[in-house]
C-alpha cells in the first residue's frame, strides 16, 4: 500500500471528494451515474504515522460524514476550483440553485460552502439523510465539539444551517503546516499572550506559596495523563485558582512561569475590552474567548479580575438584575471550562463569595520579607552599570517596603538616569525609591 505524507493524505481527501461530489450532481439531475448513492464511495484508506491530518481522522474516529464535512470546508483553502461545481446556475430562474446553499466572500471569489452545502452533499433531497447529518454534526460530532468546525451564526428568521461552515484558523494552520496559529488581539479576542524572559529561579516567594505553584504545576501534568479510570472519572476537568495579594508581588510572573514551564500559552483577557455597559455583551465577549480557548490547553489569566468577578449586588434594578445574570453566566462558563483559569485581584475581599466556593486553590501572594527583599534588590541589579557593592540593599531592604514590581521600576528609573550620563549610586537609587514610594502615598 502506498504510504502517504500529510499532503498525499490531504490530496487524496481531496479527490475522494470531488467523486462524491461528481456523484451527488449526477443523482440529483438524473443523470447516467457508476453509483446509486454516495456512501458507495468509500473514503480512502488511512494509515497511521501518515501525517497530523491522517493522525487527526484516525485519533478522533472521524466517520465518511464529517471527512466530508472537513474536507470540504478546507477545500476553500487549499483547491478553490474544486467548488466552482457549486455556481451551476438554475435555468429556470437564472439563479444559483437554492438548494446548493453556499456563499461569497467579499474579496474571495469562490465558493463557501454553508451547513445547508454539506446537507445536500450528504443527503440530496432526503429529508431523513439530512435531518440525521445536521443533528449529528452539531449534536454529536467531534468537529463541532472541539471548535475545527464552526458553523457561523445567522440572523433567528433565518434558516440554521444558511451559516457558513469553516475550519477554525488555528486547525487550518495546524493541518497545513503542523502549528497551531496563534490567535491575534482584537476585539472578538480580546486577550493577549504573555510571555516571561524569567526562570523559576528568579520568582522570589515564600516557601509554602511556592508550594501551592508546584501543586498547580502537578495538576497539569496529571490532567495529561491518559486513561480516564480512577480520579479522572469522578474528577470534573478544569483548575480554578484565585492569586491574591498586593500589586507588584509576582501573580502575573507566576501565571507566565506556569505556561513556560508546562509549554502551556498563557492569554491575559483585556477586561476593558469584555465588559460593556451593553445587555448581552460582556456575555458574548466572554464566550468568544472561551469558545477559541476551548481543547487548546490554554492558561486564561483574569487580571484584576474583580472587576468582572466582584459581588453581587442586591437586585434592585433592572441593571443590578442584569448584572447578577453576567456573573451567573461566569461562573458557568468558568466552571465549564476544562482547562486552567487563574483570577488575580489585589484584594479578595472583593470577590463574590460564588467564586470563592469554586476555587480549587486560593493562594496569598503578600509583601516580600526583608530577606525577600534583599533577595529582589540584588537580583534586579545585578547587571547594573553600577558598583553595588557600595550600596547597601541590606538597608534599603529593611527600610523601605516595596515589591518586586516597584523594585523594578526603579531600576527602570535608574537605566533612564544613566542614559542621560548620571553615575549610578545609592543616591539614584533612593530617589527612584521616593518616587516609587510617593506613588503610594508614602514618603521616605
Amino acid at each position: 500500500m502506498e504510504k502517504l505524507n500529510n499532503e498525499g493524505v490531504i490530496a487524496k481527501e481531496l479527490q475522494w471528494l470531488s467523486k462524491v461530489l461528481d456523484a451527488r450532481f449526477k443523482l440529483y439531475f438524473n443523470n447516467p451515474c457508476d453509483y446509486a448513492d454516495i456512501s458507495e464511495i468509500s473514503p480512502p484508506k488511512i494509515r497511521k504515522n501518515s501525517g497530523l491530518y491522517a493522525d487527526f481522522i484516525l485519533t478522533n474516529g472521524l466517520n465518511a460524514e464529517e471527512r466530508i464535512a472537513l474536507v470540504l470546508a478546507i477545500a476553500p483553502h487549499v483547491k478553490p476550483e474544486q467548488l466552482d461545481i457549486f455556481f451551476t446556475r438554475n435555468i429556470n430562474y437564472d439563479r444559483h440553485f437554492t438548494e446548493f446553499g453556499g456563499t461569497k466572500g467579499k474579496n474571495f471569489n469562490g465558493f463557501i460552502p454553508t451547513g445547508e452545502t454539506l446537507l445536500f452533499v450528504t443527503g440530496g433531497d432526503d429529508l431523513a439523510t439530512r435531518a440525521r447529518t445536521q443533528n449529528f454534526l452539531l449534536q454529536e460530532s467531534v468537529l463541532m465539539k472541539r471548535g475545527v468546525l464552526k458553523l457561523h451564526p445567522v440572523d433567528p428568521y433565518e434558516p440554521l444551517m444558511s451559516g457558513t461552515l469553516s475550519v477554525s484558523p488555528e486547525y487550518i494552520s495546524y493541518f497545513l503546516s503542523g502549528t497551531f496559529l496563534k490567535p491575534e488581539y482584537s476585539s472578538d479576542f480580546p486577550a493577549k499572550r504573555i510571555e516571561t524572559v524569567y526562570d523559576w529561579e528568579d520568582l522570589v516567594l515564600d516557601d509554602y506559596v511556592r508550594d501551592e505553584v508546584e501543586d498547580i504545576k502537578i495538576w497539569i501534568q496529571w490532567q495529561n495523563e491518559s486513561g480516564k479510570t480512577g480520579p479522572h472519572r469522578v474528577i470534573k476537568p478544569g483548575y480554578r485558582c484565585l492569586f491574591y495579594g498586593p500589586p507588584g508581588t509576582g501573580k502575573t510572573l507566576t501565571a507566565s512561569l506556569l505556561g513556560k514551564a508546562t509549554g502551556r500559552d498563557v492569554y491575559k483577557i483585556d477586561l476593558s475590552m469584555i465588559v460593556s455597559k451593553y445587555i448581552g455583551e460582556t456575555e458574548k465577549n466572554l464566550s468568544n474567548v472561551f469558545d477559541m480557548a476551548e481543547n487548546k490547553d490554554w492558561i486564561l489569566f483574569f487580571d484584576e479580575a474583580d472587576a468582572l468577578f466582584g459581588k453581587r449586588t442586591q437586585a434592585t434594578s433592572s441593571n443590578d438584575r442584569h448584572s447578577n445574570q453576567e456573573i451567573a453566566y461566569l461562573l458557568q462558563r468558568i466552571e465549564d471550562f476544562p482547562g486552567l483559569v487563574i483570577l488575580a485581584t489585589n484584594l479578595k475581599s472583593n470577590m463574590d463569595d460564588a467564586f470563592s466556593r469554586r476555587f480549587q486553590a486560593m493562594i496569598h501572594f503578600p509583601m516580600p520579607s526583608p530577606g525577600q527583599r534583599l533577595k529582589l534588590w540584588q537580583m534586579a541589579f545585578k547587571d547594573m552599570p553600577c558598583d553595588s557593592q557600595t550600596i547597601d540593599f541590606e538597608t534599603i531592604s529593611k527600610r523601605y517596603l516595596l515589591a518586586g514590581g516597584a523594585i523594578i521600576n526603579v531600576v527602570m528609573y535608574c537605566v533612564l538616569q544613566h542614559k542621560k550620563g548620571i553615575a549610578l549610586n545609592e543616591s539614584v537609587i533612593m530617589e527612584g525609591v521616593k518616587k516609587e514610594l510617593y506613588k503610594e502615598g508614602k514618603t521616605i
